[in-house]
Protein backbone atom coordinates (compact mmCIF):
# COMPACT_ATOMS: atom_id res chain seq x y z
CA UNK A 1 0.00 0.00 0.00
CA UNK A 2 2.83 2.38 0.83
CA UNK A 3 4.46 1.71 -2.56
CA UNK A 4 1.14 2.28 -4.35
CA UNK A 5 0.58 5.54 -2.48
CA UNK A 6 4.10 6.71 -3.27
CA UNK A 7 3.72 5.87 -6.97
CA UNK A 8 0.44 7.79 -7.05
CA UNK A 9 2.17 10.86 -5.64
CA UNK A 10 4.95 10.50 -8.20
CA UNK A 11 2.62 10.03 -11.21
CA UNK A 12 3.41 13.40 -12.76
CA UNK A 13 7.15 12.93 -12.33
CA UNK A 14 7.24 9.36 -13.64
CA UNK A 15 4.94 9.89 -16.66
CA UNK A 16 6.58 13.20 -17.63
CA UNK A 17 10.06 11.74 -17.31
CA UNK A 18 9.11 8.72 -19.44
CA UNK A 19 7.60 10.92 -22.17
CA UNK A 20 10.68 13.14 -22.40
CA UNK A 21 12.98 10.11 -22.21
CA UNK A 22 11.01 8.41 -25.01
CA UNK A 23 11.39 11.50 -27.21
CA UNK A 24 15.13 11.60 -26.52
CA UNK A 25 15.49 7.92 -27.48
CA UNK A 26 13.25 8.35 -30.53
CA UNK A 27 15.22 11.38 -31.73
CA UNK A 28 18.55 9.56 -31.39
CA UNK A 29 17.54 6.07 -32.56
CA UNK A 30 15.19 7.01 -35.43
CA UNK A 31 16.09 10.57 -36.39
CA UNK A 32 14.53 10.51 -39.88
CA UNK A 33 11.22 9.11 -38.62
CA UNK A 34 11.19 11.59 -35.73
CA UNK A 35 11.88 14.48 -38.09
CA UNK A 36 9.15 13.41 -40.53
CA UNK A 37 6.50 13.09 -37.80
CA UNK A 38 7.50 16.38 -36.16
CA UNK A 39 7.48 18.23 -39.49
CA UNK A 40 4.09 16.79 -40.45
CA UNK A 41 2.66 17.90 -37.09
CA UNK A 42 4.22 21.34 -37.48
CA UNK A 43 2.76 21.76 -40.99
CA UNK A 44 -0.68 20.70 -39.75
CA UNK A 45 -0.68 23.10 -36.80
CA UNK A 46 0.66 26.15 -38.62
CA UNK A 47 -1.47 25.43 -41.69
CA UNK A 48 -4.75 25.09 -39.80
CA UNK A 49 -4.36 27.03 -36.57
CA UNK A 50 -2.26 30.12 -37.38
CA UNK A 51 -5.38 32.22 -36.81
CA UNK A 52 -5.80 30.71 -33.34
CA UNK A 53 -2.25 31.56 -32.25
CA UNK A 54 -2.71 35.18 -33.35
CA UNK A 55 -6.16 35.61 -31.78
CA UNK A 56 -5.00 33.96 -28.55
CA UNK A 57 -1.95 36.18 -28.09
CA UNK A 58 -4.04 39.32 -28.60
CA UNK A 59 -6.62 38.12 -26.08
CA UNK A 60 -3.87 37.40 -23.55
CA UNK A 61 -2.53 40.95 -23.93
CA UNK A 62 -5.97 42.58 -23.66
CA UNK A 63 -6.83 40.56 -20.55
CA UNK A 64 -3.50 41.33 -18.83
CA UNK A 65 -3.78 45.10 -19.47
CA UNK A 66 -7.41 45.19 -18.31
CA UNK A 67 -6.72 43.12 -15.19
CA UNK A 68 -3.64 45.10 -14.14
CA UNK A 69 -4.73 48.66 -14.87
CA UNK A 70 -8.48 48.95 -15.32
CA UNK A 71 -10.12 46.23 -13.22
CA UNK A 72 -11.32 46.35 -9.62
CA UNK A 73 -8.87 43.54 -8.83
CA UNK A 74 -5.65 45.48 -9.52
CA UNK A 75 -4.83 46.22 -5.85
CA UNK A 76 -5.20 42.64 -4.63
CA UNK A 77 -1.93 41.27 -3.25
CA UNK A 78 -0.39 38.00 -4.32
CA UNK A 79 -0.26 36.78 -0.77
CA UNK A 80 -1.79 37.85 2.56
CA UNK A 81 -2.80 41.53 2.81
CA UNK A 82 0.20 42.29 5.03
CA UNK A 83 2.76 40.48 2.83
CA UNK A 84 5.71 42.31 1.27
CA UNK A 85 7.82 41.42 -1.82
CA UNK A 86 10.31 38.63 -1.16
CA UNK A 87 12.94 40.05 -3.55
CA UNK A 88 14.12 43.58 -4.31
CA UNK A 89 12.58 44.98 -7.49
CA UNK A 90 15.86 45.01 -9.42
CA UNK A 91 16.61 41.38 -8.48
CA UNK A 92 13.02 40.38 -9.28
CA UNK A 93 13.22 42.02 -12.68
CA UNK A 94 16.65 40.49 -13.41
CA UNK A 95 15.36 36.99 -12.67
CA UNK A 96 12.14 37.27 -14.66
CA UNK A 97 13.89 38.87 -17.65
CA UNK A 98 16.66 36.28 -17.67
CA UNK A 99 14.15 33.43 -17.49
CA UNK A 100 11.68 34.94 -19.96
CA UNK A 101 13.92 36.00 -22.85
CA UNK A 102 17.57 35.31 -22.25
CA UNK A 103 19.28 33.58 -25.14
CA UNK A 104 16.53 34.42 -27.64
CA UNK A 105 17.24 38.15 -27.52
CA UNK A 106 20.96 37.66 -28.09
CA UNK A 107 20.40 35.13 -30.86
CA UNK A 108 17.89 37.27 -32.77
CA UNK A 109 18.98 40.81 -31.77
CA UNK A 110 20.87 41.36 -35.03
CA UNK A 111 19.67 38.35 -37.03
CA UNK A 112 15.96 39.17 -37.00
CA UNK A 113 15.99 42.80 -38.23
CA UNK A 114 18.65 41.76 -40.75
CA UNK A 115 16.51 38.87 -42.06
CA UNK A 116 13.38 41.01 -42.37
CA UNK A 117 15.34 43.83 -44.02
CA UNK A 118 16.66 41.52 -46.74
CA UNK A 119 13.42 39.53 -47.19
CA UNK A 120 10.42 41.68 -46.23
CA UNK A 121 6.76 41.04 -47.02
CA UNK A 122 5.08 43.64 -49.24
CA UNK A 123 8.23 45.71 -49.80
CA UNK A 124 11.44 45.68 -51.82
CA UNK A 125 14.49 44.31 -49.99
CA UNK A 126 17.07 46.71 -48.52
CA UNK A 127 14.85 49.79 -48.82
CA UNK A 128 13.45 52.26 -46.30
CA UNK A 129 10.14 50.37 -46.45
CA UNK A 130 12.04 47.16 -45.65
CA UNK A 131 13.68 48.86 -42.64
CA UNK A 132 10.29 49.90 -41.30
CA UNK A 133 8.91 46.40 -41.81
CA UNK A 134 11.94 44.83 -40.11
CA UNK A 135 11.78 47.03 -37.02
CA UNK A 136 8.01 46.95 -36.65
CA UNK A 137 7.94 43.15 -36.73
CA UNK A 138 10.92 42.85 -34.36
CA UNK A 139 9.13 45.11 -31.86
CA UNK A 140 5.93 43.09 -32.28
CA UNK A 141 7.60 39.71 -31.78
CA UNK A 142 9.58 40.71 -28.68
CA UNK A 143 7.33 43.38 -27.16
CA UNK A 144 4.10 43.28 -25.18
CA UNK A 145 2.59 40.07 -26.54
CA UNK A 146 5.05 37.45 -25.27
CA UNK A 147 5.25 39.05 -21.83
CA UNK A 148 1.44 39.27 -21.53
CA UNK A 149 1.38 35.56 -22.33
CA UNK A 150 3.77 34.88 -19.44
CA UNK A 151 1.81 37.28 -17.24
CA UNK A 152 -1.47 35.34 -17.57
CA UNK A 153 0.04 32.05 -16.45
CA UNK A 154 2.26 33.61 -13.78
CA UNK A 155 -0.55 35.66 -12.27
CA UNK A 156 -2.89 32.69 -12.02
CA UNK A 157 -0.20 30.60 -10.35
CA UNK A 158 0.97 33.34 -7.97
CA UNK A 159 -2.59 34.07 -6.86
CA UNK A 160 -3.39 30.42 -6.17
CA UNK A 161 -0.16 29.51 -4.41
CA UNK A 162 0.34 32.65 -2.30
CA UNK A 163 -3.16 34.06 -1.82
CA UNK A 164 -5.05 30.76 -1.70
CA UNK A 165 -2.13 28.66 -0.36
CA UNK A 166 -2.37 25.94 -3.01
CA UNK A 167 0.51 23.84 -4.49
CA UNK A 168 2.76 25.49 -7.09
CA UNK A 169 1.38 23.46 -9.99
CA UNK A 170 -0.49 24.54 -13.11
CA UNK A 171 -3.42 22.33 -12.09
CA UNK A 172 -3.95 24.54 -9.01
CA UNK A 173 -5.23 27.31 -11.30
CA UNK A 174 -8.16 25.06 -12.22
CA UNK A 175 -9.43 24.59 -8.65
CA UNK A 176 -12.05 27.38 -9.09
CA UNK A 177 -13.38 25.54 -12.18
CA UNK A 178 -12.99 21.87 -11.31
CA UNK A 179 -12.98 21.82 -7.53
CA UNK A 180 -10.01 20.72 -5.46
CA UNK A 181 -10.65 16.99 -5.77
CA UNK A 182 -10.77 16.91 -9.59
CA UNK A 183 -7.92 19.42 -9.94
CA UNK A 184 -5.79 17.06 -7.85
CA UNK A 185 -7.06 14.02 -9.74
CA UNK A 186 -6.62 12.68 -13.25
CA UNK A 187 -7.55 15.90 -15.10
CA UNK A 188 -5.12 17.94 -13.02
CA UNK A 189 -2.33 15.43 -13.56
CA UNK A 190 -2.83 15.60 -17.35
CA UNK A 191 -2.59 19.41 -17.18
CA UNK A 192 0.62 19.22 -15.14
CA UNK A 193 2.14 16.62 -17.48
CA UNK A 194 1.37 18.89 -20.47
CA UNK A 195 3.06 21.73 -18.56
CA UNK A 196 6.17 19.64 -18.05
CA UNK A 197 6.25 18.62 -21.72
CA UNK A 198 5.79 22.21 -22.91
CA UNK A 199 8.51 23.42 -20.53
CA UNK A 200 10.97 20.77 -21.68
CA UNK A 201 10.22 21.42 -25.37
CA UNK A 202 10.47 25.20 -25.12
CA UNK A 203 13.61 24.98 -23.03
CA UNK A 204 15.27 22.58 -25.47
CA UNK A 205 14.72 25.16 -28.22
CA UNK A 206 16.36 27.91 -26.21
CA UNK A 207 19.30 25.73 -25.14
CA UNK A 208 19.83 24.58 -28.70
CA UNK A 209 19.86 28.13 -30.06
CA UNK A 210 22.33 29.15 -27.35
CA UNK A 211 24.64 26.22 -28.07
CA UNK A 212 24.68 26.92 -31.79
CA UNK A 213 25.48 30.59 -31.26
CA UNK A 214 28.13 30.03 -28.60
CA UNK A 215 29.88 27.56 -30.90
CA UNK A 216 29.59 29.94 -33.88
CA UNK A 217 30.92 32.85 -31.82
CA UNK A 218 33.90 30.84 -30.58
CA UNK A 219 34.56 29.73 -34.14
CA UNK A 220 34.35 33.25 -35.53
CA UNK A 221 36.48 34.87 -32.82
CA UNK A 222 38.99 32.13 -31.99
CA UNK A 223 38.76 29.55 -34.77
CA UNK A 224 37.38 26.82 -32.51
CA UNK A 225 35.75 24.18 -34.77
CA UNK A 226 32.01 24.40 -35.33
CA UNK A 227 30.94 20.77 -35.03
CA UNK A 228 28.98 18.23 -33.00
CA UNK A 229 31.89 17.45 -30.68
CA UNK A 230 32.29 21.05 -29.56
CA UNK A 231 28.52 21.46 -29.18
CA UNK A 232 28.43 18.33 -27.05
CA UNK A 233 31.16 19.75 -24.79
CA UNK A 234 29.26 23.06 -24.48
CA UNK A 235 25.99 21.37 -23.55
CA UNK A 236 27.57 18.98 -21.02
CA UNK A 237 29.67 21.72 -19.39
CA UNK A 238 26.77 24.13 -19.00
CA UNK A 239 24.41 21.34 -17.90
CA UNK A 240 26.75 20.71 -14.99
CA UNK A 241 26.73 24.40 -14.02
CA UNK A 242 23.00 25.07 -14.40
CA UNK A 243 22.06 21.90 -12.52
CA UNK A 244 24.31 22.85 -9.60
CA UNK A 245 22.94 26.43 -9.47
CA UNK A 246 19.34 25.15 -9.64
CA UNK A 247 20.00 22.73 -6.79
CA UNK A 248 21.58 25.59 -4.81
CA UNK A 249 18.18 27.33 -4.92
CA UNK A 250 16.90 30.75 -5.89
CA UNK A 251 18.71 32.83 -3.26
CA UNK A 252 22.16 31.25 -3.57
CA UNK A 253 22.22 30.32 -7.26
CA UNK A 254 19.57 31.67 -9.63
CA UNK A 255 19.28 35.25 -8.33
CA UNK A 256 23.07 35.68 -8.22
CA UNK A 257 23.60 34.68 -11.86
CA UNK A 258 20.54 36.69 -12.95
CA UNK A 259 22.06 39.83 -11.42
CA UNK A 260 25.37 39.08 -13.16
CA UNK A 261 23.39 38.71 -16.39
CA UNK A 262 22.00 42.22 -16.14
CA UNK A 263 25.49 43.65 -15.67
CA UNK A 264 26.62 42.06 -18.94
CA UNK A 265 23.39 43.18 -20.63
CA UNK A 266 24.16 46.74 -19.54
CA UNK A 267 27.75 46.56 -20.79
CA UNK A 268 26.67 45.16 -24.17
CA UNK A 269 23.85 47.66 -24.69
CA UNK A 270 25.84 50.73 -23.59
CA UNK A 271 28.93 49.65 -25.55
CA UNK A 272 26.90 48.96 -28.71
CA UNK A 273 25.05 52.26 -28.35
CA UNK A 274 28.20 54.34 -27.81
CA UNK A 275 30.40 52.68 -30.44
CA UNK A 276 27.59 52.02 -32.91
CA UNK A 277 25.70 54.63 -34.96
CA UNK A 278 24.41 56.48 -31.88
CA UNK A 279 22.25 59.09 -33.63
CA UNK A 280 20.87 56.49 -36.04
CA UNK A 281 19.97 54.25 -33.08
CA UNK A 282 18.10 57.09 -31.33
CA UNK A 283 16.23 57.92 -34.53
CA UNK A 284 15.49 54.24 -35.01
CA UNK A 285 14.09 53.87 -31.49
CA UNK A 286 11.82 56.94 -31.63
CA UNK A 287 10.44 56.29 -35.11
CA UNK A 288 9.93 52.56 -34.64
CA UNK A 289 8.14 53.13 -31.33
CA UNK A 290 5.76 55.48 -33.12
CA UNK A 291 5.29 53.02 -35.96
CA UNK A 292 4.67 50.17 -33.52
CA UNK A 293 1.99 52.14 -31.67
CA UNK A 294 0.41 53.51 -34.84
CA UNK A 295 0.04 50.13 -36.55
CA UNK A 296 -0.30 48.06 -33.41
CA UNK A 297 -3.72 46.52 -33.97
CA UNK A 298 -3.36 45.75 -37.68
CA UNK A 299 0.19 44.42 -37.27
CA UNK A 300 -0.82 42.26 -34.30
CA UNK A 301 -3.58 40.64 -36.38
CA UNK A 302 -1.57 40.02 -39.55
CA UNK A 303 -1.33 36.35 -40.40
CA UNK A 304 -0.39 36.17 -44.09
CA UNK A 305 -3.92 35.49 -45.29
CA UNK A 306 -3.40 37.74 -48.31
CA UNK A 307 0.38 37.80 -48.70
CA UNK A 308 3.45 36.14 -47.19
CA UNK A 309 1.78 33.13 -45.55
CA UNK A 310 5.04 31.14 -45.38
CA UNK A 311 6.84 34.15 -43.85
CA UNK A 312 4.26 34.52 -41.08
CA UNK A 313 4.34 30.77 -40.37
CA UNK A 314 8.14 30.85 -40.07
CA UNK A 315 8.27 33.98 -37.93
CA UNK A 316 5.16 35.29 -36.15
CA UNK A 317 3.38 31.95 -35.72
CA UNK A 318 6.61 30.23 -34.68
CA UNK A 319 7.25 32.93 -32.09
CA UNK A 320 3.73 32.81 -30.65
CA UNK A 321 3.94 29.01 -30.42
CA UNK A 322 7.41 29.20 -28.87
CA UNK A 323 6.35 31.76 -26.26
CA UNK A 324 3.17 29.82 -25.41
CA UNK A 325 5.30 26.71 -24.89
CA UNK A 326 7.40 28.79 -22.47
CA UNK A 327 4.34 30.05 -20.54
CA UNK A 328 4.21 27.23 -17.94
CA UNK A 329 7.96 27.42 -17.26
CA UNK A 330 8.24 31.22 -17.11
CA UNK A 331 4.85 31.54 -15.45
CA UNK A 332 5.69 29.09 -12.66
CA UNK A 333 9.07 30.73 -12.10
CA UNK A 334 7.76 34.32 -12.12
CA UNK A 335 4.97 33.30 -9.76
CA UNK A 336 7.52 31.72 -7.41
CA UNK A 337 9.45 35.00 -7.08
CA UNK A 338 6.46 37.41 -6.94
CA UNK A 339 4.94 36.89 -3.50
CA UNK A 340 3.74 40.12 -1.89
CA UNK A 341 3.27 42.18 -5.05
CA UNK A 342 -0.08 43.58 -6.12
CA UNK A 343 -1.70 42.50 -9.38
CA UNK A 344 -0.98 45.98 -10.78
CA UNK A 345 2.71 45.74 -9.82
CA UNK A 346 2.90 42.25 -11.28
CA UNK A 347 1.36 43.20 -14.64
CA UNK A 348 3.48 46.35 -14.96
CA UNK A 349 6.67 44.55 -13.98
CA UNK A 350 6.11 41.47 -16.11
CA UNK A 351 4.52 43.07 -19.19
CA UNK A 352 5.60 46.69 -19.64
CA UNK A 353 9.16 46.92 -18.27
CA UNK A 354 10.65 43.91 -20.14
CA UNK A 355 8.91 45.01 -23.36
CA UNK A 356 10.57 48.44 -23.12
CA UNK A 357 13.99 46.82 -22.62
CA UNK A 358 13.31 44.60 -25.67
CA UNK A 359 12.47 47.72 -27.72
CA UNK A 360 15.76 49.33 -26.67
CA UNK A 361 17.60 46.10 -27.54
CA UNK A 362 16.23 45.88 -31.07
CA UNK A 363 16.54 49.62 -31.69
CA UNK A 364 20.27 49.39 -30.91
CA UNK A 365 21.07 46.26 -32.88
CA UNK A 366 18.64 47.05 -35.70
CA UNK A 367 20.27 50.47 -35.95
CA UNK A 368 23.67 48.81 -36.24
CA UNK A 369 22.29 46.54 -38.99
CA UNK A 370 21.00 49.44 -41.07
CA UNK A 371 24.29 51.33 -40.81
CA UNK A 372 26.08 48.51 -42.66
CA UNK A 373 26.63 47.99 -46.36
CA UNK A 374 24.14 45.54 -47.89
CA UNK A 375 27.00 43.24 -48.94
CA UNK A 376 28.02 42.76 -45.28
CA UNK A 377 24.43 42.05 -44.27
CA UNK A 378 23.98 39.59 -47.12
CA UNK A 379 27.08 37.70 -45.96
CA UNK A 380 25.88 37.75 -42.34
CA UNK A 381 22.43 36.46 -43.33
CA UNK A 382 23.93 33.25 -44.74
CA UNK A 383 24.31 31.85 -41.23
CA UNK A 384 21.95 33.03 -38.48
CA UNK A 385 24.21 31.82 -35.68
CA UNK A 386 27.20 33.94 -36.80
CA UNK A 387 25.21 36.98 -38.00
CA UNK A 388 25.69 38.80 -34.69
CA UNK A 389 29.47 38.45 -34.74
CA UNK A 390 29.90 39.33 -38.42
CA UNK A 391 27.95 42.58 -38.04
CA UNK A 392 29.50 43.55 -34.69
CA UNK A 393 32.99 43.11 -36.15
CA UNK A 394 32.32 46.20 -38.27
CA UNK A 395 31.98 48.66 -35.36
CA UNK A 396 34.77 49.95 -33.05
CA UNK A 397 35.64 47.52 -30.24
CA UNK A 398 33.34 45.02 -31.93
CA UNK A 399 35.65 42.12 -31.01
CA UNK A 400 35.40 42.92 -27.30
CA UNK A 401 31.65 43.43 -27.47
CA UNK A 402 31.38 40.06 -29.20
CA UNK A 403 33.41 38.56 -26.38
CA UNK A 404 30.97 40.06 -23.87
CA UNK A 405 28.16 38.56 -25.97
CA UNK A 406 29.61 35.05 -25.70
CA UNK A 407 29.90 35.44 -21.92
CA UNK A 408 26.32 36.72 -21.86
CA UNK A 409 25.18 33.71 -23.88
CA UNK A 410 26.78 31.46 -21.29
CA UNK A 411 25.14 33.28 -18.36
CA UNK A 412 21.76 33.49 -20.11
CA UNK A 413 22.07 29.82 -20.98
CA UNK A 414 22.66 29.02 -17.32
CA UNK A 415 19.88 31.25 -15.92
CA UNK A 416 17.25 30.02 -18.38
CA UNK A 417 18.20 26.39 -17.81
CA UNK A 418 18.51 26.54 -14.03
CA UNK A 419 15.16 28.34 -13.81
CA UNK A 420 13.57 25.66 -15.99
CA UNK A 421 15.21 22.90 -13.95
CA UNK A 422 13.88 24.46 -10.76
CA UNK A 423 10.38 24.77 -12.28
CA UNK A 424 10.37 21.19 -13.56
CA UNK A 425 11.30 20.11 -10.06
CA UNK A 426 8.37 22.09 -8.61
CA UNK A 427 5.89 20.76 -11.17
CA UNK A 428 6.88 17.14 -10.54
CA UNK A 429 7.34 17.33 -6.76
CA UNK A 430 3.74 18.04 -5.65
CA UNK A 431 4.18 21.76 -6.27
CA UNK A 432 6.74 22.30 -3.50
CA UNK A 433 8.29 25.77 -3.53
CA UNK A 434 11.67 24.16 -2.84
CA UNK A 435 11.67 20.86 -4.77
CA UNK A 436 13.95 17.92 -4.08
CA UNK A 437 17.52 18.15 -5.35
CA UNK A 438 17.34 14.68 -6.90
CA UNK A 439 14.38 15.63 -9.12
CA UNK A 440 16.08 18.84 -10.26
CA UNK A 441 19.25 16.90 -11.08
CA UNK A 442 17.30 14.37 -13.16
CA UNK A 443 15.50 17.13 -15.07
CA UNK A 444 18.74 19.00 -15.69
CA UNK A 445 20.21 15.89 -17.35
CA UNK A 446 17.02 15.07 -19.30
CA UNK A 447 16.77 18.60 -20.73
CA UNK A 448 20.33 18.34 -21.96
CA UNK A 449 19.50 14.95 -23.51
CA UNK A 450 16.43 16.34 -25.30
CA UNK A 451 18.45 19.27 -26.64
CA UNK A 452 21.19 17.00 -27.95
CA UNK A 453 18.67 14.57 -29.46
CA UNK A 454 17.12 17.40 -31.45
CA UNK A 455 20.44 18.97 -32.42
CA UNK A 456 22.55 15.92 -33.18
CA UNK A 457 19.93 13.38 -34.19
CA UNK A 458 18.47 15.56 -36.95
CA UNK A 459 20.12 16.87 -40.11
CA UNK A 460 18.16 20.10 -39.60
CA UNK A 461 18.86 20.65 -35.91
CA UNK A 462 17.78 24.30 -35.66
CA UNK A 463 14.56 23.64 -37.56
CA UNK A 464 13.77 20.63 -35.37
CA UNK A 465 14.27 22.70 -32.22
CA UNK A 466 11.78 25.23 -33.53
CA UNK A 467 9.34 22.53 -34.64
CA UNK A 468 9.23 20.76 -31.28
CA UNK A 469 8.43 24.03 -29.49
CA UNK A 470 5.41 24.63 -31.75
CA UNK A 471 4.11 21.12 -31.12
CA UNK A 472 4.71 21.29 -27.36
CA UNK A 473 3.02 24.65 -26.97
CA UNK A 474 -0.21 23.99 -28.85
CA UNK A 475 -2.31 22.44 -26.02
CA UNK A 476 -1.44 25.38 -23.80
CA UNK A 477 -3.49 27.77 -25.91
CA UNK A 478 -6.60 26.17 -24.43
CA UNK A 479 -5.14 25.84 -20.95
CA UNK A 480 -4.38 29.58 -21.02
CA UNK A 481 -7.97 30.42 -22.00
CA UNK A 482 -9.26 28.41 -19.05
CA UNK A 483 -6.63 30.06 -16.84
CA UNK A 484 -8.10 33.51 -17.53
CA UNK A 485 -11.63 32.30 -16.76
CA UNK A 486 -10.55 30.47 -13.59
CA UNK A 487 -8.56 33.48 -12.34
CA UNK A 488 -11.50 35.84 -12.91
CA UNK A 489 -13.81 33.44 -11.07
CA UNK A 490 -11.41 33.16 -8.13
CA UNK A 491 -10.89 36.93 -7.92
CA UNK A 492 -14.64 37.55 -7.74
CA UNK A 493 -14.69 35.59 -4.45
CA UNK A 494 -11.59 37.23 -3.00
CA UNK A 495 -12.16 38.68 0.51
CA UNK A 496 -10.78 42.05 -0.67
CA UNK A 497 -13.37 42.28 -3.46
CA UNK A 498 -16.21 41.11 -1.20
CA UNK A 499 -15.28 43.78 1.35
CA UNK A 500 -14.98 46.48 -1.35
CA UNK A 501 -18.42 45.59 -2.70
CA UNK A 502 -19.89 45.63 0.82
CA UNK A 503 -18.49 49.10 1.46
CA UNK A 504 -19.73 50.30 -1.92
CA UNK A 505 -23.25 49.12 -1.13
CA UNK A 506 -23.13 50.92 2.21
CA UNK A 507 -21.91 54.08 0.50
CA UNK A 508 -24.63 53.86 -2.17
CA UNK A 509 -27.24 53.32 0.54
CA UNK A 510 -25.93 56.34 2.48
CA UNK A 511 -26.11 58.53 -0.62
CA UNK A 512 -29.63 57.33 -1.37
CA UNK A 513 -30.76 58.14 2.18
CA UNK A 514 -29.14 61.58 2.07
CA UNK A 515 -31.35 62.53 -0.91
CA UNK A 516 -34.45 62.26 1.25
CA UNK A 517 -33.06 63.78 4.44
Amino acid sequence: MKLKSKLKKETIFIVSMLIVLAIVVWGIALPSNFENVANATFTFLTGNFSWLYVVAMNIFLAFAIWLGFFSKYKNIKLGPDDSTPEYKTITWFAMLFSAGMGIGLVFWGIAEPLSHYLAPVGAEAATVAAQKFAMEKSFLHWGLHPWANYCIMGLGLAYMQFRMKKPAQVSSIFIPLLGEKRANGGVGKIIDILAVFATAGGMATSLGLGTYQINSGLNYLFGIPENTKVQLIIVISITFIYTITAVAGIDKGISLISNINMIFVGVLLIGSFVFGPTVGILNNFVETTGLYLQRFLSSAMEIGGFEGKSWYSAWTIFYWAWFISWAPFVGVFIARISKGRTIKEFVAGVTLVPAILSFIWFAIFGGIDFSMDVSILTEAAKNTTTAFFIVMAEIPLGFYLSLVTIILLFTFFITSANSATFVLGMLTDQGKLNPSKSKMTIWGILMAGLTLALMVGSKNGLQMLQTISVVAGFPFIFIMFFTMYALKKALDKDPYIIEMERLKKLEDKRKEQSKFS
